[in-house]
């Protein structure tokens, strides 16, 4: 398969993890220019928005949500177990732990359909009222909190989060966070540290 000369932007203070995707890069996808950051700020004084393709970790991912969140349909994400399959959905992982031929065929898939519209995304819409719901849970409020906040009673709470983890497959507040990150409902502000 050929693949027209893509910009890749690497953004990972783990030398050893570069090392690896520039290697599987450079041999399953050339012709390809990549460019290796230790951290966010070294990509933004060399000048953030020429590339094509972003590949970091969530850490920097979360860290520099404002950027990468406009970006998200260029940016892989690595990922060190299994994804979620709701989190698959709304971003590009790699999962490290994976074979050789796995992780090609991640990139191969995120290269060739990086624009396309993923299949079943339309039916896992949350609700306003659920969205103000997922919104307090990533804040850190707990039941009773969100109950008070949004004048519901807490029954109508559970409801509201056994629905949302429903409709998107994650279950822990983590993986919410994340999830709301990437869907613009929070920004890196809003999460309590």
């Amino acid at each position: 398969m050929s693949y027209r000369d893509n910009r890749i932007a690497i953004v990972l203070s783990d030398t050893l993890r570069y090392l690896g995707l520039q290697n599987l890069l450079t041999s399953y996808f050339a012709p390809v220019e990549i460019s290796y950051y230790p951290d966010f700020f070294a990509l933004h004084e060399n000048g953030s928005d020429l590339y094509d393709y972003y590949i970091t970790d969530a850490e920097q991912f979360l860290m520099n949500a404002d950027f990468f969140l406009p970006r998200k349909n260029k940016t892989i994400v690595l990922a060190e177990g299994t994804v979620p399959a709701a989190a698959a959905s709304f971003s590009h992982f790699l999962t490290l732990s994976a074979t050789q031929e796995t992780i090609i065929g991640q990139l191969q898939g995120f290269f060739v359909s990086e624009s396309a519209p993923v299949p079943g995304e339309a039916n896992k819409e949350l609700s306003v009222r659920e969205i103000e719901v997922l919104q307090l849970i990533v804040k850190g409020a707990i039941n009773k909190e969100i109950a008070d906040k949004l004048s519901i009673s807490l029954n109508t709470v559970l409801s509201h989060r056994k629905n949302i983890t429903a409709k998107l497959g994650i279950k822990t507040v983590s993986g919410l966070t994340f999830y709301a990150m990437m869907n613009g409902y929070i920004s890196a502000d809003d999460i309590e540290l």
